[in-house]
C-alpha cells in the first residue's frame, strides 16, 4: 500500500510538472538554447552525457533489494531446488517491473526538474538541493499536498530499509553459516536484526546522517553488485551457446563497468568504506571459520544397508576403522594400510577391521549431510563417505557409530608428513591436512565423556 501511494504522488507531480512544461515551451527552448550554445557538436554532448551518466547510479537504488528478496518469492507447485522455474518467472516479472517502473520515473523526473527548476536551487543550500521532486510538489501542488509528499517520502525510505534488511535476512543466515563464515547464533532473525540495526546506526552516525555523502558509498555497492551481475549473465550465455545475447549482455556490462569505474573516480569515498567493510567481512568470516574448525559439521549421517551390515558384523564389542587415502584404490595400496596398522598399532587381519574413506568435494561447504556407503573392493570392507572435510567426518561417522550399535569405535591413523603448522593451515582451508590430531579434538569437543569417547590411534 505505501508502495502504490508513494508511486501514485509520484505520477502526479510529474504528471503536473509535464503540463507545466507543456503549457509554457519556454523553458524548453531556454535549455535548448544553452546546451547547443555550450556543445555545438553532438559529439561533445555525447561526451559530457558519458561523463555525467554515472551520477545516476542511485537511480538504480532499490533495484538490487528484488534481487536478495528472491527467496521469498513463491515458486510453482513443480518447482525443485535444482530446476525452480517458476520461482525464476517470478523473479522475471518483479524485476521486469521494478526496471520499467524506475527507468520510467528516472527519465522523466529528470526532464521536469532539470526544465523547471532553477540550476541555483540544486546548489549546496538551495531548496531543491537532495529533493527536487519534493520541491515542485510544493511549487505546483501546494503545501498540503507538499507535505503529504514528504510523509510518503520519509515512509519509503523506512521501507526501503525494512526490505533491505529483509534481503540481508535471507542471505546471511541461508549463506554464511553454512560456509562456517558466521557463528551458528547468525541463523536466529533477532540477533541479526539487532546487529544490522547497530550497523546502520553506526554508519548513519559516521556519515552524520548526510544523505548526500552516503550517496557515493551506496552508489558504489549498488553498482559493483549490478555489474558483477551483468558479467556473471554474459559469461552463462556465452557458455550455453547463446551468441546474441551474449553480445547485448556484454555491451550492458561495458558500460555499467564504466558507469562503476566512473563513479569510483568521481566518489573514492564511497571505495574505501566498501573496503572497510569487506575486510571486516573476510576477517570476521576467517575467525569464525577457525573458531568452528572443530565442530562436528555433519547435520545429518545416514548408513546404507551395505555400511551398517559392516558395522553390524563387528561383534568384538569394538568397530575398527582404519582411515585410507581414497586415491590410493590398488589391492597392494589396501594390503599396505592393513600391515602398517597390524604392525604399529598391534591389530591382526583377524579382528577384520574396516577401513573409511572421506572424499572432500568441497572444502567450502562447511555443513554437509553424510551419506556413508559400504562397498567391497580386492577383498576389503570399506566405509565410504564425500564430504567438505576429512577430521570432522571421521569424528561424526564414528560418534554415529556408537549412537545406533553401542560398540565403540577405535580409528586409526598414520602421522602426516610434513610442518604441523601448514598440515593444520592446510585443514582450515581445504578440509584436509593435520587429520589425526584434530579427529581427536573434534570428538574431544563433541563428546567430554572420557568412557564414551571414541579411540583415535595415530602410529
Amino acid at each position: 500500500m505505501l508502495v502504490a501511494v508513494f508511486l501514485a504522488l509520484n505520477l502526479v507531480v510529474v504528471a503536473v510538472s509535464a503540463a507545466e512544461v507543456f503549457a509554457d515551451p519556454e523553458p524548453i527552448t531556454d535549455w535548448w538554447t544553452v546546451l547547443t550554445t555550450q556543445h555545438s557538436n553532438p559529439i561533445a554532448m555525447f561526451g559530457v552525457a558519458l561523463l555525467v551518466f554515472p551520477r545516476l547510479a542511485l537511480g538504480l537504488s532499490g533495484f538490487e533489494t528484488g534481487v536478495v528478496v528472491m527467496p521469498q518469492i513463491e515458486g510453482a507447485p513443480g518447482d525443485t531446488p535444482q530446476r525452480p522455474e517458476g520461482r525464476i518467472i517470478g523473479a522475471r516479472k518483479l524485476l521486469t517491473s521494478a526496471a520499467v517502473i524506475m527507468s520510467g520515473f528516472l527519465i522523466s523526473s529528470s526532464l521536469v526538474t532539470t526544465l523547471l527548476i532553477p540550476a541555483a536551487e540544486f546548489e549546496e543550500g538551495g531548496e531543491a538541493n537532495g529533493r527536487a521532486l519534493a520541491y515542485l510538489a510544493h511549487k505546483y501542488l501546494g503545501e498540503g499536498f507538499g507535505t503529504l509528499y514528504d510523509v510518503s517520502t520519509i515512509g519509503i525510505l523506512w521501507f526501503a530499509g525494512a526490505s533491505a534488511m529483509t534481503g540481508l535476512l535471507n542471505l546471511v543466515p541461508r549463506y554464511l553459516p553454512r560456509y562456517g563464515m558466521a557463528p551458528t547464533w547468525t541463523r536466529a532473525v533477532r540477533p541479526m536484526v539487532i546487529v544490522f540495526t547497530i550497523v546502520a546506526t553506526v554508519v548513519t552516525i559516521v556519515f552524520k546522517a548526510d544523505v548526500t555523502a552516503q550517496g557515493g558509498a551506496y552508489a558504489t555497492g549498488v553498482l559493483v553488485l549490478i555489474t558483477s551481475a551483468a558479467v556473471a549473465v554474459t559469461l552463462s550465455a556465452r557458455r550455453c551457446g547463446q551468441h546474441t545475447a551474449a553480445l547485448g549482455f556484454g555491451v550492458i556490462s561495458l558500460i555499467l563497468i564504466w558507469t562503476a569505474l566512473a563513479n569510483v573516480w568521481d566518489r573514492p569515498d564511497g571505495v574505501g568504506i566498501a573496503a572497510l567493510f569487506i575486510v571486516g567481512i573476510i576477517l570476521v568470516s576467517v575467525i569464525s571459520r577457525v573458531r568452528r574448525a572443530f565442530e562436528l559439521r555433519a547435520t545429518s549421517i545416514t548408513l546404507d544397508d551395505e555400511a551398517l551390515g559392516f558395522v553390524a558384523a563387528q561383534d568384538a564389542g569394538e568397530v575398527l576403522l582404519i582411515a585410507h587415502d581414497p586415491e590410493r584404490l590398488s589391492a597392494s595400496a589396501y594390503r599396505r594400510k592393513l600391515e602398517h596398522a597390524c604392525t604399529v598399532s598391534h591389530l591382526s587381519p583377524a579382528d577384520n577391521p574396516l577401513f573409511i574413506e572421506v572424499t572432500v568435494d568441497d572444502s567450502s561447504d562447511f555443513e554437509t549431510h553424510l551419506l556413508v556407503r559400504g562397498v567391497t573392493r580386492h577383498g576389503f570392507r570399506i566405509l565410504e563417505v564425500h564430504s567438505s572435510n576429512v577430521p570432522n567426518t571421521i569424528a561424526a561417522v564414528m560418534l554415529h557409530i556408537r549412537d545406533i550399535t553401542g560398540l565403540m569405535p577405535h580409528v586409526y591413523f598414520r602421522w602426516t608428513e610434513g610442518d604441523p603448522l601448514a598440515n593444520l593451515f592446510k585443514f582450515l582451508i581445504t578440509g584436509e591436512g593435520e587429520i589425526a590430531p584434530v579427529t581427536r579434538e573434534v570428538l574431544r569437543e563433541a563428546e567430554p565423556d572420557v568412557t564414551r569417547r571414541p579411540w583415535v590411534h595415530v602410529g
